[in-house]
């Protein structure tokens, strides 16, 4: 046994996975949507002229300057972690782990060649030891993926481009590129969610970290199972009306919302793939150079098309039915808008509706 794993071994026993390639956590959607954002026309120039103005050295000396850089000494229950799922990962270089002072929750691998990882004090005050592994093992999850260069990319172009607002043009390509890695980055975070379920292998952990997200450090007030209940309601909420609204909502955002990352881990968690992995059953680094193309963007597309069959969502719905060939996407939407407009004109107390409106004004 070297001394790496010697030092790293976990504090309780959980099954490790030597050799394991990142494949074997990343969602097919996370894949795909990394190669279409590579593609997008500008993106390596961009991403050229970021790497030259961030310098790793001047990340990594503001960090020693400003948080808490964990070790032996400082945050030792953290440090433990970081290697504990470097150990379980199997990744050889573990990274710096540091807990900055900022009240809200949070947690982030960044880096352009040596990626470091940053807890919030919020985020370790809000989660017990098994959840903090979880979070920890997904962000050990974004390094071996390489997506800390990305999540670097994200944080400057979000910050420019508030800088730079009132220049419409100029803010043109950055958005482009900002809403682009913002609907990668939501498909890297459900890969992730998998790499900290494989670090801690708690499932119940998991999910009650991701449900804390939601609704705070008060566990004796909430429940796994009902937070579940909820995302199934929130997946098939309301009418067609709902469902344009929950696009609308999710495109701003960097994460998934927590009921549906819950729903999504639950479910890989069950499924023959995690316990394949388990049983020793999973894609080796090795093979990464050999793994095709054309199978990527295959299982990418079979992930969308299983998405929407199995999602109980009104619009996904609708997409299903265009699929198959009854109707039209327009069609159908201007039925519902002008049944909805036609139900707020109608005379009060007539008791009209318009076609799958809600009874809430």
């Amino acid at each position: 046994m070297s001394d790496l794993t010697k030092e790293t071994a976990p504090s309780r026993r959980r099954q490790r996975f030597p050799e394991i390639s990142t494949r074997a956590w990343e969602h097919p959607a996370d894949r795909s949507a990394l190669v279409a954002l590579r593609r997008l026309s500008g993106f390596d120039d961009v991403l050229k002229k970021l790497a030259g103005l961030v310098s790793e050295r001047s990340v990594r000396l503001m960090f020693l300057a400003t948080a808490v850089k964990a070790s032996e000494r400082q945050f030792p229950e953290l440090y433990d972690m970081v290697r504990d799922a470097a150990y379980v990962l199997d990744l050889e270089q573990v990274p710096d782990l540091y807990v900055t002072q900022d009240p809200a929750v949070n947690a982030m691998c960044i880096g352009m060649d040596t990626p470091i990882i940053v807890l919030t004090s919020g985020l370790v005050d809000l989660l017990d030891e098994e959840e903090l592994r979880a979070v920890v093992g997904h962000e050990v999850g974004h390094a071996m993926s390489g997506h800390a260069v990305y999540r670097t990319m994200l944080l400057i172009l979000t910050n420019i481009a508030a800088r730079i607002a009132w220049l419409p043009l100029g803010n043109l390509a950055i958005t482009a590129v900002i809403t682009a890695l913002k609907e990668w980055f939501r498909k890297a975070e459900l890969s992730c969610d998998r790499a900290g379920l494989l670090a801690g292998q708690d499932l119940q952990a998991s999910m009650r970290g991701l449900m804390k997200l939601a609704g705070g450090h008060n566990l004796a007030e909430m429940n796994v199972d009902a937070f579940l209940e909820q995302a199934e309601e929130y997946d098939r909420a309301g009418d067609l009306r709902d469902g344009v609204l929950k696009l609308l909502q999710v495109l701003p955002q960097t994460h998934p919302f927590a009921v549906v990352r819950v729903a999504k881990l639950k479910k890989w968690a069950e499924s023959e793939e995690y316990r394949s992995i388990l049983a020793g059953a999973y894609p080796r680094r090795g093979d990464d150079p050999n793994t095709s193309v054309g199978a990527q963007w295959k299982a990418a597309a079979d992930s969308y098309s299983q998405s929407v069959k199995d999602s109980k969502d009104p619009l996904m719905g609708l997409l299903r039915d265009v699929a198959g060939g009854v109707g039209t996407v327009g069609g159908k939407l201007r039925d519902t808008f002008a049944g909805a407009r036609g139900a707020a004109g109608s005379p009060a107390g007539d008791g009209r509706q318009g076609d799958g409106a809600d009874s809430a004004g």
